[in-house]
């Protein structure tokens, strides 16, 4: 066995276990550490399935990302009786890791300014994604506008907590 192909497995296996760990995390946080605002409509449910999300984009990059969010909310979404929701999760949530990590990787600057960015770009898809599959499966234009407080405070928090330390574990990743 060559010592390339003795590379690429462990390159292989380090990225698979590195996305089920957190497509796991991204489930678990989701699952575990959530608060259902009782608010018109849906309400929104604000929980830290974004952090995960976040420290896999942004240290990862956007496949990671990407998988990360995408799999880990779905699967919560089909566990915990919100299965209608899993297809749009899985879109928007995985567009939400994509981009992130896109930006994280691909804009130059201060790092801080840039994955600020990139939780801001996700904020948009996540509004703009929930706000729109509302819309379908409600089939109301004005009761999505009450899910908007909670997108924005689950991306806001889980942002103020991820932004500080995706500078020491890139160092360590």
């Amino acid at each position: 066995m060559n010592s390339t192909s003795l590379t690429t497995e462990t390159t292989k296996t380090k990225t698979l276990v590195i996305n089920a760990l957190f497509i796991a995390l991204t489930l678990v946080a989701t699952m575990f550490i959530n608060l259902k605002l009782p608010i018109m409509g849906n309400g929104g449910l604000i929980h830290l399935g974004n952090v995960p999300l976040f420290i896999a984009a942004l240290v990862y990059g956007k496949k990671t990302g990407a998988i990360a969010g995408a799999f880990g909310m779905a699967f919560f979404d089909l566990i915990s009786g919100w299965a209608v929701w899993a297809p749009f999760t899985f879109i928007i949530v995985g567009l939400m890791g994509y981009v992130a990590g896109l930006i994280a990787e691909k804009t130059p600057g201060k790092r801080v300014l840039v994955n600020s960015l990139a939780v801001a770009a996700a904020l948009i898809i996540k509004v703009v994604g929930y706000y729109f599959s509302e819309v379908i499966i409600y089939g109301n234009w004005v009761l999505p506008f009450g899910s908007i407080p909670g997108n924005i405070m689950q991306v806001v928090i889980a942002g103020i907590i991820v932004i500080p330390l995706v500078g020491r574990l890139k160092k360590i990743s």
